[in-house]
């Protein structure tokens, strides 16, 4: 939507996601980044943290896509975690009728950082689905191996290129000079 701060966070779990189901039916799953920023001190000659930003997270199951049930389900605490999403601001009344207001971040999209770490994925089949808090899904193939990304092709569904023959379809190649412009 417009208008929304959408922003990435790098950072790293401090707890175990916490997937539990709210009273219309709704699955969400809530848990913390932690980031940190590092600088070299060149004095020190050695790297030194900074301030740490907490970032509450949360993320809803939807009847199209399972995110928070894999959430819960592929993460865990101390893992390197990027997310992407929106900041939303809410407010509510704790038991003292004091109001507070609180800042986070509504996650559209999550993974896990491969800069330090290896990760297998499983891919869910749009056939599977996802029925309640199970994850029904396999790889594409359907033998339940992971994903190994890429698209495939079968010679049945080959499309034309316009691109193969090097001259992008239009007789000429591209970045070729031709001097009948020079002035």
């Amino acid at each position: 939507m417009a208008g929304e701060t959408i922003i990435t966070v790098v950072g790293n779990l401090t707890r175990d996601p916490e997937l539990r189901t709210v009273g219309n039916g709704s699955t969400v799953v809530n848990f913390t980044i932690a980031s940190s920023t590092r600088t070299f001190n060149r004095n020190t000659n050695q790297w030194e943290d900074g301030d740490t930003l907490f970032l509450n997270c949360s993320a809803w199951d939807s009847q199209h896509t399972a995110l928070a049930s894999n959430i819960a389900h592929s993460l865990s605490k101390g893992m390197n975690v990027i997310a992407q999403g929106r900041l939303v601001q809410r407010t509510y009344e704790t038991e003292n009728h004091e109001k507070r207001t609180v800042v986070e971040l509504r996650v559209d999209t999550i993974g896990p950082s491969l800069r330090r770490a290896t990760a297998q994925v499983n891919r869910q089949s749009a056939s599977a689905g996802f029925v309640g808090s199970q994850q029904g899904g396999q790889s594409a193939a359907g033998s339940g191996a992971p994903y190994q990304g890429g698209a495939t092709r079968s010679a049945s569904s080959a499309v034309s290129d316009p691109w193969a023959d090097g001259d992008g379809g239009f007789g000429t190649t591209f970045g070729a000079r031709d001097d009948s412009d020079d002035f």
